[in-house]
């Protein structure tokens, strides 16, 4: 096997396609492929049915995958065919790339590292300018898109995110099921919800049929889907539920302790899960006047227990301190003032 057949055999490319030439410039540490077609080869075209003739070609030089660390390009003689009804139409091999001077394994590359880390760093590690590799990235997203089928869409995800300094937003929508992005756009308001319900209906779905939306608790969000997601039953996240909740307490406890100083210095003990809280921070959270802990954790369901426990309460309600001047008090919520 000549040199020229293991650059062809590694590029993948086979009859009529062959390596003509091969040159390495190690001043430049560049590799240039010379690739050529067989004379007398016919050609297929998705324009007309069957082989075709060439009329004449053209050379594309074409950036491919590095060959160790020397940059790797190929000068591909491409023909152009005479088709049927005398028109000339240029033929395009299936290994290039669908942007103009690429080959199609370098553009997966490119894609591959850009799901992993920013466009600049990409543009560092292929050698590319940031505008080259956010035109690759920009040219498949945008024929994914026009692909997307959204027909089976029934329960969404919808939340917000800064992309630059100040107060810049892109909403992002996902498939709740299916655990992937399926719409970004600019702006945070219901009118982004909106173009959400737009681009549903430009891609195989009805936004009625949308049964399950779960945001945040923004007014925009909440009005935007009630107002273009109809049937859609709105759930609140969790993490702005609970932050809700533990800001009340915390409000409760600050309140509480002007009257009450042994709940001073609890606001991390409150606010933990009952299953992780140590002993001492229990015994602490009593209010006893004891500087150290009982030899044993208080009993489950004990009033000590249940007090130094609570980790969630509504805005409206508190929980009192098991003891107040030596005197027990109930541990049953009540309205705050």
């Amino acid at each position: 096997m000549t040199s020229n057949q293991l650059f062809a055999a590694a590029l993948g490319i086979a009859a009529p396609w062959f390596v003509r030439t091969v040159d390495f410039d190690a001043g430049q540490r560049r590799l240039t492929i010379h690739v050529d077609f067989a004379p007398g080869s016919r050609f297929t075209h998705p324009k007309a049915p069957g082989e075709h003739p060439v009329h004449d070609t053209q050379v594309k030089r074409l950036r491919h995958l590095n060959f160790f660390q020397h940059e790797c390009h190929l000068e591909v003689r491409v023909p152009r065919l005479r088709l049927p009804d005398g028109k000339v139409a240029l033929f395009e091999p299936d290994w290039v790339g669908k942007l103009a001077g690429f080959t199609l394994l370098f553009e997966a590359l490119v894609l591959m590292l850009a799901q992993q880390m920013p466009f600049a760093a990409v543009a560092r590690i292929v050698g590319e300018s940031w505008h080259r590799v956010h035109a690759i990235c920009r040219h498949y997203v945008d024929l994914a898109l026009a692909r997307a089928d959204l027909s089976a869409l029934t329960s969404v995800a919808i939340d917000e995110t800064s992309y630059r300094r100040g107060h810049s937003y892109l909403t992002l929508a996902a498939d709740a099921d299916a655990r992937k992005v399926v719409f970004v756009a600019k702006g945070r308001d219901a009118l982004t919800v909106a173009g959400f319900a737009q681009y549903l209906r430009a891609h195989k779905a009805d936004p009625d049929n949308i049964t399950a939306a779960t945001i945040d608790m923004s007014p925009a969000f909440i009005k935007g889907i009630s107002d273009h997601l109809p049937n859609a039953k709105i759930t609140f996240d969790k993490f702005h539920v609970i932050a809700h909740a533990s800001q009340a307490l915390d409000e409760m406890r600050r309140r509480e302790q002007k009257t009450d100083p042994a709940l001073k210095g609890l606001r991390w003990a409150l606010l933990k899960d009952r299953s992780k809280l140590s002993r001492e921070q229990a015994w602490t959270s009593t209010g006893s006047s004891s500087s150290s802990p009982p030899s044993a954790p208080r009993a489950p369901g004990s009033i000590a227990s249940n007090c130094a426990t609570s980790s969630i309460a509504s805005r409206s309600t508190s929980f009192p301190p098991c003891s107040r001047n030596g005197a027990p008090t109930s541990c049953a919520p009540r309205s705050s003032p």
